[in-house]
């Protein structure tokens, strides 16, 4: 349902329980004051963008994709603010499957904004991670300084230095192939 759709819906129903408690009908109108709040939060917060997520974190990729799918044009149906958050969860999604191909939505939610450091830094991890397969070090290393900085409370410090080990042992494999030989490859 678009946007304002639920804003004008929500007009509705807190208007009506405004008329029901001025007839003196005090348990209908303090009611439809409950419903006409909770169609208020929708619009901020889209209830299939909160299902993807409980979704996620049940590790049911398949139904939070689904999901993630019935939203057919973002733009209309979510608060600009959760632009990004879309964007995310997709990038989550995507890299379970093929990590490369995530890369293009983890840039999109950037570039639209999140606002919890937390995500922020949950990207930017994830774009490093991309980066190391594409044997981008120096980019690698770019994003997780900055996914380190974001991590005020670290959430994902351990995820970091667990990356940051796979980094140098990346560093200890293209030293042992470029070496010695002509074949670039070392022999024992």
């Amino acid at each position: 349902m678009p946007n304002f759709i639920r804003i004008i819906l929500g007009a509705l129903i807190l208007g009506a329980a405004i008329t029901l408690i001025v007839f003196s009908h005090w348990g209908w109108g303090i009611l439809l004051i409950f419903i006409s709040i909770l169609v208020f939060v929708t619009y901020i917060f889209n209830e299939k963008m909160l299902i993807a997520q409980w979704f996620l974190r049940k590790e049911n990729m398949d139904k939070a994709e689904s999901w993630l799918d019935s939203i057919k044009n973002y733009e209309k149906e979510l608060f600009k603010g959760q632009w990004g958050y879309y964007h995310l969860l997709l990038g989550l999604i995507e890299s379970r499957k093929s990590p490369m191909k995530s890369e293009k939505f983890f840039k999109k939610a950037l570039s639209f904004g999140l606002t919890m450091d937390h995500n922020i830094a949950l990207a930017n991890l994830s774009l490093a991670g991309v980066e190391m397969g594409k044997r981008n070090k120096r980019e690698a290393q770019r994003l997780l300084k900055e996914a380190e900085k974001a991590d005020k409370n670290k959430l994902l410090a351990e995820q970091i230095k667990m990356m940051k080990g796979q980094m140098n042992m990346l560093d200890k494999t293209q030293m042992v192939r470029g070496g010695r030989g002509g074949s670039g490859f070392r022999q024992f």
